[in-house]
């Protein structure tokens, strides 16, 4: 650790989120200042881990309030930064009535956070190098059909007026992202570098529950009967918050988006790796395949698995050669990601334990 780092301040946006709470925490253990954005400063739910986080690492992590929807707060909470990781977005557990309650948010915040990085730059009020962004797998692999055996990489994107809002909401904010900087003139200037994760497992260390959490609470609380044949392009949380470090830190990843993801893995596979561990301490994890017109009766009455109906039964197969190639990144065991995810989940009482 070096004094250099030290003296780096980097700002992390919707900073009590799932995937924030662990870049925090990395970029403590990496010996950097950190400020994090609230939305709700008086919320100690959603402020007392990251705390307790700063805490841990002999650090204070600052927390400012700043919104997505509103220009309020970007102006300080971007002032002195050197690096800023543009992680907060919306990500809905159920399908919205109007896409644009997810849809405008997000290209709407990306684009207040970046104008508040262009203009400190300008002001002199900080001298921001980069910003790394949080996108995801979602932004490049949906919307193309009878491509279902394609490998897709970085090269690629989703046809937005072909998918779901959520996709269409990481694609266009990906999009309005590049086009942004590309404007930029010299006074405003800063590099941008992507980070496009898959399905994010692993452990939780806040209140904020990443969608694969219900994943996981489903098979151990045995909400279903057994697995729906849904699988995903899986990466553990931990690897995410490295590979933003890693995005932030070589010189190489600016330009660049970076697929943050691993093999395909069904959620018959997760079942059995749960059952192994936690069967014999009581659990009843399923690991049969749930039939698709059992789900389909299920999607009637459940929001999250109607989500769920249109990915029956599809591979998402992506590359991730040039996050391997580019900054050294190398994914961890799957099976350590949901233990370990499994494990933070009952020490949090979001799964009974038996």
């Amino acid at each position: 650790m070096t004094d250099h780092e030290h003296e780096t301040l980097v700002l992390v946006t919707g900073a009590s989120g799932y995937i924030a709470g662990h870049c925090v925490n990395e970029l403590l253990e990496h010996g950097y200042r950190v400020r994090g954005t609230v939305r709700n400063l008086s919320d100690p739910h959603k402020t007392e881990h990251l705390r307790a986080l700063g805490e841990k690492h002999g650090a204070t992590v600052e927390l400012v309030e700043a919104d997505l929807s509103q220009d309020h707060g970007w102006a300080q909470a971007v002032e002195g930064c050197n690096y800023v990781m543009h992680v907060a977005s919306p990500f809905p557990a159920a399908m919205p009535d109007d896409e644009n309650e997810i849809i405008r948010p997000a290209v709407d915040g990306t684009l207040r956070v970046l104008e508040a990085c262009a203009a400190a730059n300008a002001r002199g009020a900080a001298s921001i190098k980069r910003v790394v962004q949080t996108s995801s797998v979602a932004a490049i692999a949906f919307g193309h059909e009878g491509k279902e055996d394609h490998t897709f990489t970085e090269d690629d994107w989703t046809d937005p007026d072909n998918t779901e809002p959520y996709q269409k909401s990481k694609t266009l904010a990906e999009r309005a992202a590049w086009d942004f900087v590309d404007g930029l003139d010299q006074s405003r200037k800063f590099e941008l570098a992507v980070i496009n994760p898959g399905f994010v497992f692993g452990p939780i260390i806040g209140p904020t529950l990443g969608t694969s959490v219900e994943v996981v609470r489903r098979l151990l609380n045995r909400e279903l009967p057994a697995c729906p044949r849904i699988g995903w392009a899986t990466v553990d949380v931990r690897d995410v918050a490295l590979a933003h470090r890693l995005a932030m830190e070589v010189p190489a990843a600016a330009g660049k988006r970076f697929i943050t993801a691993d093999d395909h893995t069904w959620m018959q596979d997760i079942g059995k790796i749960l059952t192994e561990h936690y069967n014999p301490k009581g659990f009843r994890v399923p690991t049969g395949e749930l039939p698709y017109w059992l789900m389909w009766l299920a999607g009637r009455f459940d929001k999250t698995v109607r989500m769920a109906l249109p990915y029956v039964g599809k591979r998402e197969i992506v590359s991730s050669a040039r996050i391997r190639e580019v900054l050294g990144w190398k994914p961890r065991d799957q099976r350590e990601s949901f233990i370990d995810m499994a494990e933070s989940m009952i020490e949090l009482g979001v799964v009974k334990g038996k």
